[in-house]
């Protein structure tokens, strides 16, 4: 897979940005449009879920450090609670 060049992912990030900020007041257009903007990142980015299209798309910018995603390596690394 070639990777989307970080242009393309920057302004795919700002759109979603903008519209998770209209989500609470917006309709099914702002959905539509935000479900159109996870497909392509997702896409984009070779994941398939939103939060990780986010965080792939994130490190492919120029300038992105390594540890962005530590929350994520850190909750999934424990181990789970036991059921007694």
């Amino acid at each position: 897979m070639l990777p989307a060049h970080p242009a393309v992912l920057r302004d795919l990030l700002e759109k979603y940005e903008a519209q998770e900020l209209l989500q609470p007041q917006g309709g099914n257009e702002v959905k539509q449009r935000m479900d159109d903007l996870a497909y392509t990142l997702c896409i984009a980015t070779g994941t398939r879920d939103i939060d990780a299209a986010l965080i792939a798309a994130r490190h492919q910018l120029p300038g992105a450090r390594l540890g962005d995603d530590s929350i994520l390596l850190h909750t999934h690394n424990q181990p789970s609670p036991s059921h007694g």
